[in-house]
């Protein structure tokens, strides 16, 4: 490659910091106050769809518990006490909903509505009379319920005399079936102004899936997969048959099938807790859990289970609804529409990402390597985005254009002082809204199509930025002088701890990670997000680094080297709102707590790093003076 030279004067190099190596200056080139316009003039459409946005998230702000009723009864018996009696108790600290599954034949056995005897057993008991050990048997307590169970099930059955007592022969052991819903109690609780999810299970034996479920709003599929998934025609009717209720997607557990239903219905997000795992926590840590499912990641129904005892579940109970109600989110039987954001502005807004990938390629020092680190960001975001199912989604790819190009922008643009941090800090922002306006949309808020390359708004940034360092040279040169350069212990120890801080980030995202936390630092979060919107560590650590680098302060490459880690704290930015089921405010509050918090802590760090110099620098010399 030839080298790339610059005809504008502010093509001169830039020392990082006394004694480090030149930082060559951006390019200028005669299309940036051009590129910058259409982004400012794309800004006025993603703005009117963060207000949309804003005003639809501050419309869904309710949520329902909806505690495990045969949990709860389980609970009730062991206590002595009658499942109302006890269900009334939980009503008092704000319970308002629960969830009834399925009846079984099992269940009816256990009502007193059937009697189940094993063939074998049959056959001692009246020997002679027909009865077959290898088949199963059920006569009615409550007349009629055997006899009309078999036309639920292709199962084949047949009338029997045994014993002076009609039965019901059947070829398999019948108690697992599903047998349609407990009509009285869901009528019941009903009645009550209890919020009901029914949730129904599936066996192939069922000739009518679906044909028989109450009237209720939520549907909770109890499986890794829905009623019908594995036959087209079957889901169809299922479909069909969920008339107005609204299937639930359940946190963390992908159901087959599931976004058929979600593509006519929409979706109710439901958060839960293992029982195992709630066994682990304490009432105050699960309510903590589950309040913040509701105040941050958009879930309208909470999933509650009870604890061992009656007062550990009085307990979370009353500490849940006091962190729900302190932050705003009303319980109530929820009322689930779909956010549709206007196509339209979406296509006007795509023109600022487009915009911004193109200055940031045309501003490197090494204009054809900015331009091809562009290209192959747009061919990165847009293949990510056309591996899904439904094919190339070109918004979508654009909003991760958005998210991992302006958080480079600023820091490509402008790195000779303090000062610059908030023009990248505000070119991060202003991409905020792109992201927003191009990656939200009715699937992505509900959580059913998570954001393609979300990992990447933390990695490609720092690549973009760092590449931007290379110097006004043949790449041949440079790739020379970096090979020829003679390292010293201290830089490997150096680059080791960079790498290793990076990584332990990069592994670190998300809600869960690979890489787990010191129960002290679990303590610190749980205090912080109970009491306010808890900012990302990452931006914590982030801003002051950016500041420091920009300062200059530190000696030799220190500098550069502490700036592309800052580069974390904008692209964090970025990365907080790429995750669309958390609400537009809650990012905003979280991401400006981030930015006051790292501005307050960058320059604490730089006078805190000058006056160690000073001292490292001075420290014996006024002795040695003396002497």
């Amino acid at each position: 490659m030839c080298p790339v030279t610059d005809p504008n004067s502010a093509s001169r190099s830039l020392s990082a910091a006394p004694g480090g190596p030149p930082v060559p200056a951006p390019t200028r080139h005669r299309l940036a106050p051009v590129l910058l316009g259409l982004i400012l003039l794309s800004l006025i459409p993603a703005f009117i769809l963060a207000y949309q946005r804003v005003t639809f998230e501050q419309s869904e702000k309710t949520t329902s518990y909806v505690m495990d009723y045969p949990n709860l009864v389980s609970q009730a018996q062991r206590y002595g006490l009658d499942p109302q009696v006890l269900l009334n108790r939980y009503k008092a600290l704000g319970l308002n909903g629960v969830a009834v599954y399925e009846d079984t034949i099992g269940s009816l056995q256990q009502r007193g509505e059937v009697y189940f005897q094993d063939g074998s057993d049959l056959a001692v008991q009246f020997p002679g009379q027909g009865a077959l050990p290898q088949k199963s048997y059920l006569r009615s307590l409550k007349p009629g319920v055997a006899e009309s169970l078999p036309a639920r099930y292709t199962i084949p059955t047949r009338l029997v005399q045994i014993g002076g007592n009609q039965w019901v022969e059947w070829a398999t052991d019948p108690r697992f079936l599903p047998a349609g819903p407990n009509t009285a109690l869901i009528n019941d609780l009903k009645a009550q102004g209890m919020t009901l999810v029914y949730r129904p299970y599936g066996d192939d034996a069922v000739r009518e899936p679906g044909a028989d479920w109450p009237d209720v709003p939520f549907i909770s599929f109890p499986s890794t997969e829905v009623i019908g998934a594995r036959s087209p025609e079957l889901l169809e009717k299922i479909n069909e048959r969920m008339g107005k209720r609204i299937p639930a997607l359940i946190e963390a557990t992908p159901q087959r099938g599931l976004d058929e239903l979600v593509a006519r219905h929409g979706a109710a997000r439901l958060f839960s807790i293992s029982a195992a795992w709630q066994n682990l926590l304490s009432p105050e840590e699960t309510a903590s859990k589950f309040a913040l499912a509701a105040r941050e990641r958009g879930h309208r129904l909470l999933y509650l289970r009870t604890f061992p005892t009656i007062g550990e579940t009085e307990a979370f109970l009353k500490r849940t609804t006091e962190l729900l109600g302190r932050a705003g989110v009303k319980l109530a039987n929820p009322t689930i529409t779909r956010y549709d954001p206007s196509l339209l502005l979406q296509l006007l807004s795509a023109v600022g990402p487009i915009a911004a990938l193109l200055l940031l390629g045309l501003s490197y020092p090494l204009v054809r390597l900015g331009l091809l680190a562009s290209a192959l960001t747009a061919l990165l975001a847009f293949g990510l985005n056309s591996l899904g199912p439904d094919g190339f989604k070109p918004l979508e790819g654009l909003a991760l254009i958005a998210a991992v190009t302006f958080p480079s922008l600023g820091l490509v643009l402008r790195r000779r002082r303090v000062s610059d941090w908030f023009l990248a800090t505000g070119l991060s922002l202003a991409g905020v809204l792109f992201v927003s306006a191009l990656g939200a949309n009715g699937n992505s808020m509900i959580g059913l199509e998570p954001f393609r390359g979300v990992g990447l708004t933390l990695l490609l940034p720092l690549v973009l930025v760092g590449a931007s360092f290379l110097p006004r040279q043949d790449l041949r040169k440079t790739a020379q002088d970096i090979y020829n350069s003679p390292i010293k212990l201290g830089d490997i120890v150096v680059m080791g701890l960079g790498i290793a801080v990076f990584a332990l980030v990069f592994l670190r995202r998300g809600n869960t990670s690979s890489v787990g936390v010191s129960d002290a630092e679990k303590e610190v979060r749980q205090n912080l997000q109970d009491s306010i919107i808890r900012p990302r560590f990452k931006e914590l650590a982030g801003h002051p680094l950016a500041l420091l680098g920009l300062s200059g302060v530190l000696p030799g490459y220190f500098s550069t080297l502490v700036l592309l880690g800052g580069v974390i704290g904008q692209a964090s930015l970025l990365n907080t709102f790429s995750h669309f089921h958390t609400p537009l405010l809650i990012s905003a509050a979280r991401c400006f707590i981030g930015l006051g918090v790292g501005l307050v802590a960058g320059y604490v760090v730089i006078w805190a790093v000058q006056q160690a110099i000073r001292l490292w620098s001075s420290y014996g010399t006024r002795r040695a003076v003396q002497a």
